[in-house]
């Protein structure tokens, strides 16, 4: 689907191409004069424009060479009645795309020709794309997960991915929020449609809305061309809109506009233009404290929440940990070209038991960096960061108070495992056996206490 103009003094023909192309599947307007088109060509972006040459008050010529100053990406059709060698060398020097004589065949010619541009435009906002979807070779290309609680968020998607219902996935930085806001695009009815990601927190207030909104001619110094905005670009697909709660207050109510009337007014603009997009949203923020210490819009919360998926740290999920670990060794292992084979039992034990405070993007990191390192068949503790083999070069003051170490040493790991047991044993003496109260005592969530004392026979 394309957003095309149609530019000809004769209505006839305006309401024979525009029922032509709407039967096509296209988003199409109408300009009786060459006036009347460069109001349109202000106040918005077209995919394509298809015009005649000889109007009255003008030309198709000046609307050729106005669109390509405002908007050089338009794919411009120029259509005459009266063919000339001439006026065909000069289009083609203005930059037109085709030039359709009018004939019996005038709408074949015409639907060829817009399938033609059709197809470039899309083969351009693709390669607009092309980053993003690479990362798809470095990075995860789908969720890796086993355990009861990410089992739940598959069948989540598998049920909301079909509908267009906006949804806010929360959780740590690094539990994949952007992996799950493809998911939902990749198994929903917009797949083949862009799939756009902006961090909401990396631009500033006024560089945000141009993105977002895109902008005119003239808007602001530098503003030289009209440029859509991610909006625009997203439509029909869906815009993944990350760190949400960093947004200011003044783009909160200019977003909630938009999510509540379905349309967007460019920067400069004076007209509103319809848009059909998916938001998916995300933060790492606790948006009931955002809310309530009047940092976040309560009504713009709502409009996002529709559907809430809460991803749950890495270390509530231990279980998927030597299924992660796995899964990115053997994407690292191909790409560096080596012959590693697996984890020794010890180095994988100090995976499962590591906090992981940067959580899914930590454990690749550690094991992108392990597979590097290590030069025999099976990854090993002695290639794994410090901080999770469970050595520490620095003590800070005070912190060593009480502690006695004997003069021969001690096994700390044995040391740190009998304690961890003797407390897992007191929660439940002192909760009566039930295991979810023991696990409250202690500040854990069930899944970690079942995972601990399932590890020390408890």
């Amino acid at each position: 689907m394309a957003h095309l103009l149609i530019v000809d003094d004769q209505k006839a023909i305006c309401e024979l191409l525009e029922i032509t192309f709407r039967k096509e599947g296209h988003r199409v307007e109408v300009a009786n004069s060459p006036e009347a088109a460069r109001r349109r060509i202000e106040s918005q972006i077209f995919d394509i424009i298809i015009t005649d040459v000889r109007m009255p008050g003008g030309s198709g010529m000046d609307v050729l060479r106005f669109a390509k100053e405002i908007s050089p990406s338009t794919f411009v059709i120029l259509i005459t009645g009266v063919p000339t060698l001439e006026t065909a060398i000069d289009a083609v020097n203005a930059g037109a795309d085709r030039y359709v004589i009018k004939g019996d065949k005038l709408t074949d010619e015409l639907r060829q020709a817009v399938r033609t541009c059709a197809e470039h435009v899309k083969l351009r906002k693709e390669a607009g794309y092309l980053k993003r979807e690479l990362r798809k070779l470095t990075g995860l290309d789908n969720i890796v997960g086993q355990s009861p609680r990410m089992r739940q968020i598959f069948e989540l998607i598998h049920t909301i991915a079909p509908q267009s219902s906006r949804v806010l996935i929360t959780g740590e930085s690094g539990t994949g929020k952007e992996l799950v806001a493809r998911a939902i695009h990749e198994n929903s009815a917009r797949s083949g449609e862009p799939f756009i990601t902006i961090n909401c927190g990396a631009f500033p207030e006024t560089l945000l809305e141009s993105e977002l909104f895109g902008y005119r001619k003239g808007a602001f110094t530098g503003a030289n061309e009209n440029r859509e905005g991610l909006f625009q670009a997203a439509h029909g697909g869906t815009l993944f809109m990350d760190e949400i709660g960093n947004m200011t207050p003044t783009m909160q109510v200019k977003l909630y506009r938009v999510l509540q009337e379905g349309k967007v007014r460019p920067l400069g603009s004076t007209e509103e233009i319809d848009v059909d997009v998916r938001v998916i949203a995300a933060t790492n923020k606790d948006f009931e404290k955002e809310i309530a210490e009047g940092r976040f819009r309560e009504d713009l919360y709502y409009r996002l929440s529709v559907i809430p998926i809460q991803l749950p740290p890495l270390r509530e999920r231990r279980e998927d940990i030597p299924l992660l670990a796995r899964h990115f060794l053997e994407r690292f292992r191909k790409s560096m070209e080596k012959s590693i084979e697996g984890i020794v039992p010890e180095a994988l034990r100090r995976l499962e038991t590591y906090e992981w405070p940067g959580n899914v993007r930590e454990l690749e990191n550690t094991i992108e960096r392990a597979v590097a390192l290590e030069s025999g068949k099976l990854i090993s503790q002695e290639v794994l960061p410090d901080k999770i083999k469970g050595v520490s070069h620095e003590m800070p003051a005070g912190d060593h108070r009480g502690v006695t170490i004997p003069p021969e040493g001690m096994d700390f790991e044995q040391f740190l495992a009998a304690e961890e047991r003797r407390y897992l044993l007191a929660a439940l003496e002192k909760a009566g056996g039930v295991r979810t109260r023991a696990a409250e005592l202690l500040k854990m969530s069930y899944r970690s206490f079942r995972h601990s004392a399932k590890k020390h026979g408890v």
